[in-house]
Formats: C-alpha cells, sequence, structure tokens
C-alpha cells in the first residue's frame, strides 16, 4: 500500500483551500510556490504575505457593516490595529492603507505613532487609543501626543492613579476612557486580577473623578477578556455584564459613545480551522441593541482591536 501524504490530507480535511492549493506535485500559498521559497532561504522559513492584512481588514469592515445593516445600528465601526501584534514598518504601512485606526501599549509606541504622523500614513482624525500599564515615559508621551494636538487620543483609565498623572501633564480638557476588569475564567492559566476598574466600581468611579472634572471628557468603556472572542458561556456572559456597565454608565455620562470590545478574533493556525465570524459578529451588534434599545439609550460606537488577526 503506498500511500501518500496528499492522500492523508484530502482525507482530513477540505482541500485545496482559499489560501493553499497544488499546482502538479508544489503547494502554493496564495500563488506563491513554496518550495521555490524553500530552496532559497530554507527551513523553518516564516514570511509574511502582505496582501492578506489588507483582505483581512476589509473582511472584518464589511462583517460588522452588514451586521450594523442588517440590526439597524445607527452607529460606526472603527477597525483599531494593535502595535504589539508587530511592529514592523513594512506591515503598518500595509495596515494603514486601509483608513484604521490605532491601538497602543507602551511608550516607544507613541513614537511609532508620531512618525506613522510624520509620514502621513495616519491623520488627525486617526484614533489613538491608549492601553497598557502606564509607566512615567508612556504618560510623558501620550501627553506630549495630546499636547501637540492629536485630540483623537484616547488613554484608557487602567487603575485609580491613572488619572492624576495624565492630568499632571496634559494641558486643558482631553479625552478618556475606562478598561472593565472582567472576571477571568477560572480555567485560564493566569488567573489573575486584570488592570482595569471592577464592574461594580465603574460608575462611582466616574461620579467621584470624573463627572464634575471640566479636564476630562468619558468617551469609551473598555471591554477585553483574555480568552478572545468566542462562542461560550463565559464571553456571552461577560459581554453581558459589559453592556449593562455601558447603559448604567451612558445614563450619568451622555459624552459617552464608544465600546472598545477589544480583540481577540481566533485565527486560522491549521487546516481544520473553522470559525463564523459572521455569526460571532452579529450575535455581539444584537444583543447590545437590543439591550440598548430596552433601556431608552443610544448605541455606541464600535471598535474593536485586531492584531494576529490583521
Amino acid at each position: 500500500m503506498n500511500t501518500k501524504y496528499s492522500d492523508l490530507i484530502n482525507q482530513s480535511y477540505y482541500f485545496p483551500q482559499e489560501e493553499f492549493k497544488l499546482n502538479k506535485d508544489n503547494l502554493q500559498f496564495h500563488n506563491i510556490d513554496l518550495m521555490k521559497l524553500v530552496e532559497k532561504y530554507g527551513t523553518p522559513l516564516k514570511f509574511t504575505y502582505l496582501p492578506q492584512i489588507s483582505n483581512n481588514i476589509n473582511k472584518a469592515k464589511s462583517w460588522f457593516r452588514k451586521s450594523m445593516e442588517k440590526n439597524k445600528y445607527e452607529a460606526k465601526y472603527y477597525y483599531c490595529y494593535c502595535t504589539k501584534s508587530s511592529h514592523f514598518e513594512f506591515i503598518m504601512n500595509e495596515a494603514f492603507k486601509n483608513n484604521i485606526h490605532v491601538e497602543t501599549s507602551s511608550a516607544f509606541d507613541i513614537n511609532i505613532v508620531e512618525n506613522l504622523l510624520k509620514n502621513g500614513k495616519i491623520n488627525k482624525s486617526t484614533y489613538v487609543i491608549c492601553n497598557g500599564f502606564k509607566r512615567d515615559e508612556y504618560i510623558s508621551n501620550i501627553a506630549r501626543l495630546i499636547n501637540n494636538g492629536h485630540k483623537n487620543t484616547i488613554p484608557i483609565i487602567d487603575n485609580y492613579e491613572e488619572l492624576d498623572l495624565l492630568q499632571a501633564e496634559i494641558k486643558g480638557k482631553f479625552k478618556i476612557g475606562i478598561r472593565i476588569a472582567a472576571e477571568e475564567e477560572p480555567k485560564f492559566e493566569f488567573y489573575t486580577s486584570r488592570l482595569g476598574i471592577g464592574y461594580k466600581n465603574i460608575v462611582s468611579f466616574y461620579k467621584k473623578q470624573i463627572q464634575e472634572n471640566d479636564k476630562l471628557e468619558l468617551k469609551m468603556l473598555h471591554f477585553f477578556i483574555n480568552t478572545g472572542i468566542n462562542d461560550t458561556a463565559y464571553y456571552w456572559n461577560e459581554l453581558v455584564k459589559c453592556i449593562k456597565v455601558y447603559i448604567a454608565l451612558k445614563k450619568e455620562c451622555p459624552t459617552l459613545d464608544g465600546l472598545n470590545i477589544g480583540g481577540g478574533f481566533p485565527i486560522k493556525n491549521s487546516l481544520a480551522f473553522e470559525y463564523d465570524y459572521q455569526y460571532m459578529i452579529d450575535e455581539i451588534i444584537n444583543q447590545i441593541k437590543i439591550a440598548c434599545d430596552e433601556a431608552e439609550v443610544d448605541v455606541p460606537n464600535i471598535f474593536t482591536e485586531f492584531g494576529s488577526f490583521t
């Protein structure tokens, strides 16, 4: 019995697939002859197929657009690229061809943002969402970006101390967001209290520190969970809690108009990968719409931060 590896593939998976196909006996990836690459560079080999970055961005935009139309969801969608996924210039240049926004997580990400601005890859209307623990240099860099006129920079408050640190360095009024500290799934290997403000403390935090402060304009609630956007009871349970917090906060804060549902779209890492992106987005948009309609508050603009997916 002379069984080839290709026979095993054909028995196990749907093949050829969107990315892979055979040309005689040679495996191709997006019509690139992989044997020629191997012969030239050797193995193991990792490479980036740049056109797929734009494809993925525009697929996601299309999924959200269809879902918002289907659910009569009258708000906007903003696709953000999270820089920590890859800082390579050639990757960012491809991503920012597509009128997207940026999420940062460290001090030198702000230097990258300033470089992108200088080179015309992004502009004054690009949202810069500043996540992560903010040490002194990160605070100073965020302040410099805002003080130099980039008003669509939104630092996301991860803990109670950051607000005072930012106000000490930023001149005039600026926008902020608040990150919800999601409750980790107990089975998760990093079972810790994540950065952010607890669900039950967000409205009182707003009333005490933000509501009467003329320097601050709360624009965004940020929601991210460790396991990513998956069709699990845990994800839907956390999303429902997040929407309830958004509604309660919106009733106190008219300027709040953005909900950031973070990142964590699963990516294809095997030939057996199956994930219904459109279904997940439909369900997320539908749940937000129903809850907001029942509470008689406007639906929020949706922000996502996709790194590996991009």
